[in-house]
């Protein structure tokens, strides 16, 4: 693919999954194939598409088992939290409605009710996450937290089916944006490890050499490393790089 085929691939390829996560994480084939038309993509291409999104958990013609992606300590976790939203009452789906109108209206009482009656499909969200780095407990502590915030903010949508997309929108939201800075913060502390690494290998160096422990200055001189890094790596390790005085 050339370039601008690249970009247009990948905007069609997160739309598509957009999609499908607004059809309860699935698709037909027709409609990934009408999404990628203009691209002309061959039918191998198409076939690592499909396969793309079964991996992402994403059902082609009908929905999947999302179970089945969970391990057993989620499984476990699940049973127990499932057992104690059991409690709650349940409503039908004209109740849900008259709630949501009256949560949109500012009702404070109708949006506490609402709050629960949303709490099990925070869950069902969740698994749609399970997997990428965060534990599915915080998954639904964050999509609780965005529900909670989301039944107040509900007044601007036009009706009761507008004003559950939006709600479950963000959820969905606050699950992704919790796993972005996730892999963010991993990915900050994989960097830092690093660099402590490196400073404790060429202090270990020339300790070595000098028979002795070294100072800041002499590593920053020997290396070509900064003192600054050298001191962050310090600071980082909490100062229990050996060979370092």
């Amino acid at each position: 693919m050339k370039e601008n085929q690249e970009i247009a691939f990948a905007k069609t390829l997160e739309a598509v999954r957009k999609l499908a996560k607004e059809q309860g994480n699935c698709i037909s084939e027709e409609q990934v194939k009408e999404a990628f038309k203009e691209l002309s993509l061959e039918e191998n291409q198409l076939a690592l598409v499909f396969d793309y999104l079964k991996k992402h958990k994403i059902g082609i013609g009908e929905p999947v088992d999302l179970d089945e992606y969970l391990s057993e300590e989620e499984i476990d976790y699940l049973e127990a939290y499932k057992k104690e939203l059991e409690m709650l009452e349940t409503v039908s789906e004209g109740e849900k409605e008259a709630l949501i109108l009256s949560a949109m209206a500012g009702a404070a009482e109708a949006q506490e009710k609402l709050i629960h009656v949303y709490l099990p499909q925070v869950v069902e969200i969740s698994k749609l996450y399970s997997g990428q780095g965060v534990f599915l407990e915080d998954l639904i502590g964050e999509g609780n937290v965005a529900l909670t915030i989301g039944v107040t903010l509900l007044g601007a949508q036009e009706n009761a089916a507008q004003a559950e997309g939006v709600l479950i929108q963000m959820i969905m939201n606050a699950m992704e944006e919790m796993i972005a800075q996730t892999l963010k913060e991993t990915d900050t502390d994989k960097k830092a490890a690093e660099r402590v690494n490196q400073v404790a290998d060429k202090a270990r160096e020339l300790a070595e050499e000098l028979h002795r422990k070294v100072t800041i200055k002499e590593l920053a001189e020997e290396t070509g490393l900064s003192q600054k890094s050298i001191e962050d790596a310090m600071r980082i390790s909490g100062f229990a790089i050996e060979d370092l005085d």
